[in-house]
């Protein structure tokens, strides 16, 4: 039970690799903010985590909207008292050629992914800090580490994110607020089932692990940056890919 009592905030939680986290962290004893756009996503994610003896709170807020995100923070502060953790997990993809994408194309995917998680980190700022103590851990890719052909959105927004993860911790370290980036890579989500199978093959032929990786491989990482184990550990970049990018 290393979380313990303690509140995380995990964006995107309604499915995938955020659903794999909010049950892990409820495993080790923290109560979730489940955020969502999708309601009766989160809310089935919120099921699952009251299975385990722990609070868990619905949220909609759309994360690129200032307002919503700061009336979810200060609703989550009065109805707990606290936010130990927050994890910029929510993301999405509009891949194509640089060449033929359109400008509605680019600005949805950095709202969202980098906005987003902009807005995110500055309403929980305060209470962390008041606190003297937080964790922010942001979702990053491989494809913001090397970047990606077909992704120059994601690729930006996810690099992006890699720095904004690395100025936060420089700002907030003094408070004792760590910040770090996890960059996932070709991990078994509903986004990449939709792969066609030669892009799949593709893909799998480059991870010298020779297999793809899972929405728990990337919770359990996130637990441990969580975790007391992690407490020396700021502005860092973790790649879970299997060894694609070395």
């Amino acid at each position: 039970m290393q979380l313990q009592d303690q509140v995380a905030i995990i964006t995107g939680a309604g499915g995938g690799i955020g659903e794999r986290i909010a049950v892990k962290w409820a495993e080790a004893g923290a109560h979730i903010v489940v955020n969502d756009v999708v309601e009766e996503a989160a809310a089935a994610v919120a099921e699952q985590v009251r299975e385990y003896g722990v609070d868990a709170f619905v949220d909609t807020s759309d994360i690129t909207d200032a307002e919503q995100v700061q009336s979810m923070v200060d609703e989550v502060m009065e109805r707990f008292g606290r936010i130990d953790i927050l994890v910029n997990n929510a993301g999405i993809t509009r891949d194509g050629l640089l060449v033929r994408m359109d400008e509605d194309q680019w600005d949805l995917v950095l709202e969202v992914n980098l906005k987003g998680a902009f807005l995110c980190t500055r309403a929980v700022c305060r209470p962390m800090m008041k606190a003297r103590q937080g964790r922010i851990i942001n979702m990053s890719s491989v494809s913001g580490v090397g970047g990606n052909a077909g992704q120059a959105n994601y690729s930006a927004s996810k690099g992006g994110l890699i720095s904004l993860t690395k100025t936060t911790a420089q700002e907030l370290a003094g408070r004792n607020v760590t910040c770090n980036a996890l960059a996932p890579g070709f991990i078994e989500t509903a986004m990449t089932e939709q792969l066609p199978e030669e892009q799949r093959s593709a893909w799998l032929e480059r991870i010298p692990l020779a297999r793809a990786g899972s929405a728990d491989d990337v919770a359990e990482a996130v637990l441990f940056l969580a975790g007391p184990g992690a407490s020396y550990i700021t502005g860092q970049v973790i790649n879970i890919d299997g060894g694609l990018i070395m």
